[in-house]
């Protein structure tokens, strides 16, 4: 009798542990449930956002395509990485490693995508302004025909006016770094060993004041090593001497134009290079990059 009261306590309490473990378990697997239902709905909204920020970004960019054809093959070339992205994203299904990656290449469009409609309002702000003010000093030259001093100083303002305005903006002025395959294809690279040429490129605001014409400019790559890359050319500017790494000429008829050069070499070196562009002796426009 004493065995079978230990025997009917034992299978209760073996009882209890499978109880107990059961609930465990079913605990644990709701958790699972909930964190995963969570975790989706979150991809989902996410997703959704992203998609939203991209036809945003589209359809801003098509505006801006219609309000400025200087700069429309930019904005359909932006336009055109975007909606690229987009399908990427349209596509994604649970997997929110590959939608970071989407954002964090979101983001980088809307920063050129900001540098772009900035560049397009300052434009068309500029251009506006010296407009505005060539038109007026004109006419009040044309109106002070009898007062000679009013005429002289405003002939004077007028020049001071179209030196300042004729002056040409530069922008953008970057390197991008490049490994050249044997098919002649280029793959972007911040590693030094990798780099085969650099990609240097800037943009020359439009200007309807200033001479058209052939334009020439300077380009002086420096080294961490304040080495000077590629011919190591010297010019002389008055007492001021120039060694540059090869001049670059543009056709330019007032109207925004993209420059773009080649510079082969190697065994770059680890560290920041500094890009300088002059307009004869005069600096112009300033960068830095860095390879790893």
């Amino acid at each position: 009798m004493e065995k079978r009261e230990k025997s009917n306590s034992s299978l209760k309490a073996i009882i209890v542990v499978l109880a107990i473990l059961l609930v465990g378990s079913l605990a644990f697997m709701y958790k699972m449930s909930t964190d995963n239902e969570a975790s989706e709905k979150k991809f989902v909204t996410e997703k959704e956002q992203l998609i939203a920020d991209l036809e945003a970004a589209k359809k801003q960019y098509s505006d801006a395509e219609a309000q400025n054809s200087e700069l429309a093959a930019d904005f359909e070339e932006e336009r055109a990485k975007v909606q690229e992205l987009l399908e990427q994203v349209k596509k994604a299904e649970g997997d929110v490693a590959a939608l970071n990656r989407y954002k964090q290449q979101y983001f980088k469009l809307k920063k050129e995508m900001d540098n772009l409609i900035a560049e397009n309002k300052m434009l068309k702000e500029e251009n506006a302004r010296l407009l505005t003010e060539r038109d007026s000093t004109m006419t009040a030259l044309s109106d002070s025909k009898t007062y000679n001093d009013t005429l002289i100083n405003q002939n004077e303002r007028l020049s001071k006016t179209i030196d300042r305005a004729s002056k040409l903006t530069i922008v953008d002025l970057k390197a991008e770094p490049y490994k050249q395959r044997r098919s002649g294809k280029l793959i972007a690279t911040d590693r030094a060993r990798r780099v085969d040429l650099l990609k240097i490129g800037f943009t020359i605001a439009a200007n309807e004041v200033a001479n058209a014409g052939e334009k020439m400019y300077y380009v002086q790559v420096i080294d961490p090593k304040n080495n000077v890359l590629g011919d190591k050319k010297t010019e002389v500017f008055g007492e001021y001497t120039l060694t540059y790494s090869f001049i670059t000429n543009a056709e330019y008829e007032n109207k925004t134009i993209k420059v773009s050069e080649e510079l082969k070499g190697d065994d770059f070196e680890k560290g920041t290079y500094y890009v300088n562009l002059f307009d004869g002796g005069t600096p112009v426009a300033s960068s830095t990059f860095t390879l790893d």
